[in-house]
């Protein structure tokens, strides 16, 4: 199945930046674009800004509204032209599987945008640019990143982890959703979300249990963001040894006491910071292809994203 992701255009290296420049991030354009579909947007030249053009920037009026001005005249107001904009394009965003966002831009950050008053002082980098707000809004479960925050390497393998599972429900629900679709899906993902958000996997394990109690569209609609909630939790060193003593538990009638010991002992030191988590996953990964367990081999823990991408190691 083809993943789609969102982008702004100037990530990907297209010149339609206010100064006329780009922000293209290598990552996005030259490793990650093997492996998805972009949907490049603008949206301030969507709304018929020229390039290059006068920068703009989020104004907090008395009121409390937060409107997007030119910076020099903030009586030249893009505000509505930028909300409509945001609202006709939604519909087309619904089967993307992430949105990768240009940092610090009055229409596209995520977070940490300068927001100034009427008197032009600086309230603090407290904005979120329009069109992702509205964005993150009309779907709160979609993986958004910014194009900065993608050079931390366990940031950037969250999203990605976020984006592959996202992709994931998309493919399930495409036949149609049913609540047997849904326990085999959580059956796969149940130890992808114990690494990241242990309560959360209870209490998903829970709703999922219950299920025939919810309507069809209320149970995936709670359960998708849920999920999507729990992934976005990092995973720490503790969580996923954890998740590796529960796998090799399958397979501890199995191995010799020496080979146990071996992978016992991997887990240990992933777990104190002494060896990285590749290292007792590829061993674990061996036992499995010598004594095949059907549900272990389908956890998507093992293989979140392509291995290619080389996130894990």
């Amino acid at each position: 199945m083809t993943i789609h992701i969102g982008i702004s255009a100037c990530v990907l290296g297209e010149k339609v930046r206010y100064d006329g420049g780009h922000k293209n991030s290598p990552f996005c354009s030259a490793v990650l674009a093997s492996f998805v579909r972009y949907l490049p947007i603008c949206p301030e030249q969507a709304i018929g800004m020229p390039i290059p053009r006068p920068a703009i920037r989020l104004l907090k009026t008395d009121a409390g509204d937060i409107r997007l001005v030119n910076s020099k005249d903030s009586s030249i107001d893009f505000t509505e032209k930028m909300l409509q904009f945001s609202d006709q394009k939604m519909p087309v965003l619904a089967q993307l599987s992430g949105y990768i966002v240009c940092a610090k831009s009055p229409s596209c950050g995520m977070e940490r945008v300068r927001l100034v008053n009427e008197k032009g002082e600086l309230l603090g980098k407290v904005g979120t640019g329009l069109f992702t707000q509205r964005l993150m809004q009309k779907y709160p479960w979609l993986p958004v990143e910014e194009d900065g925050r993608l050079l931390d390497s366990e940031l950037k393998e969250n999203f990605i982890t976020r984006v592959y599972a996202l992709s994931a429900w998309h493919q399930l629900i495409a036949g149609g959703f049913s609540v047997g679709k849904l326990v085999e899906f959580h059956s796969q993902f149940k130890f992808l979300i114990m690494a990241h958000h242990p309560t959360a996997y209870r209490e998903l394990g829970r709703l999922v249990a219950h299920a025939k109690l919810f309507e069809a569209d209320d149970l995936a609609e709670r359960y998708l963001l849920d999920f999507m909630r729990a992934l976005k939790q990092p995973a720490t060193r503790k969580q996923h040894a954890n998740v590796l003593m529960h796998l090799q538990g399958f397979f501890k009638k199995l191995l010799s006491s020496t080979a146990k010991q071996e992978l016992l002992s991997l887990i240990h030191q992933y777990r104190l910071g002494h060896a990285p988590l590749m290292a007792p996953l590829t061993l674990l990964k061996h036992h499995l292809s010598l004594h095949p367990h059907q549900y272990v081999a389908a956890q998507r823990y093992l293989l979140p994203y392509p291995v290619e991408l080389g996130l894990r190691a």
